[in-house]
């Protein structure tokens, strides 16, 4: 995998980083893209035009953004692991009526 600088631009400003490979470009174009609609959206909003502020401001809507996936990434873990538990003894369930039934046919001439 080779390295390459890129050159990205967020909010006017240009940066230089490096980057692994084809993939990691095009992910650092997505990433790019997402912090600069966040800046933009934050300037529009607080209308400062003091850059260090308006990145703050952006990493706070970012950084929320990420606190709100992470709470219901564990809330969806929870809700399955409620639905595996429920799935194991309904198989409990199962295996015990299909025993009593193997029961009732040995008995039944």
């Amino acid at each position: 995998m080779s390295e390459k600088i890129l050159e990205i631009e967020i909010f006017g400003n240009k940066y230089r980083i490096c980057v692994k490979g084809e993939e990691d470009e095009r992910y650092i174009s997505q990433l790019t893209s997402y912090v600069d609609q966040k800046m933009q959206e934050v300037a529009v909003k607080s209308r400062s035009s003091d850059l260090a502020k308006i990145a703050v401001l952006a990493a706070l809507n970012i950084a929320d953004e990420l606190f709100i996936s992470e709470r219901r990434i564990e809330e969806l873990r929870e809700a399955l692991n409620r639905l595996e538990n429920e799935l194991a003894q309904i198989e409990d369930q199962v295996r015990k009526n299909e025993a009593n039934l193997e029961t009732l046919e040995k008995l039944t001439p």
